[in-house]
């Protein structure tokens, strides 16, 4: 099944994810580096990854919600997909506290439970990312219908089940 939101004949879900999901990560990272070294700029970098790991997150949800949307109901992958969405929702709320949390805070330091929040949002995180693999590796959904190793060009505007 074929992403329904493209850019420039690829999946936009899959393209835009991996902007929040790094920014999202290294802040869990930042925010144990910060736990060990009490290193103020640290805490600082963390707090405005998070704000903008949110965002992206939101931006890359939508097209996500409308490849789901795609999914034929009663499928696994309806299932699955609706888990994987929820599930970063969840993510995303993690975050969403945890920095709201530090907004006040000297160099917008995590205390305990916006550090807390964050390890959860990051532990979720690696299952949702899994579920979207599962999505796409194993149940086929935002794959071009007839793709193959040797397919042409998304660009050159021939299918994908076209031989070179």
């Amino acid at each position: 099944m074929e992403s329904k939101f493209k850019i420039l004949g690829h999946g936009a879900h899959p393209i835009l994810i991996v902007f929040p999901l790094g920014l999202l990560a290294t802040a869990a990272i930042f925010d144990i580096i910060y736990m060990l070294t009490n290193n103020q700029q640290i805490a600082n970098a963390a707090y405005w990854m998070i704000a903008a790991g949110v965002v992206g997150g939101i931006v890359a949800a939508v097209p996500g919600f409308v490849d789901w949307f795609a999914i034929p109901k009663g499928t696994r992958a309806k299932r699955v997909g609706l888990i994987h969405g929820l599930g970063n929702d969840v993510v995303l709320i993690l975050f969403g506290l945890s920095w709201w949390l530090r907004r006040d805070t000297a160099d917008h330091a995590p205390e305990s439970v916006a550090f807390i929040l964050s390890m959860l949002g990051v532990g979720l995180s690696l299952f949702t990312g899994w579920l979207g693999g599962e999505l796409v590796e194993r149940l086929g959904v935002a794959v071009h219908d007839g793709a193959h190793l040797d397919a042409p060009n998304t660009l050159s505007g021939r299918p994908a089940r076209d031989r070179e």
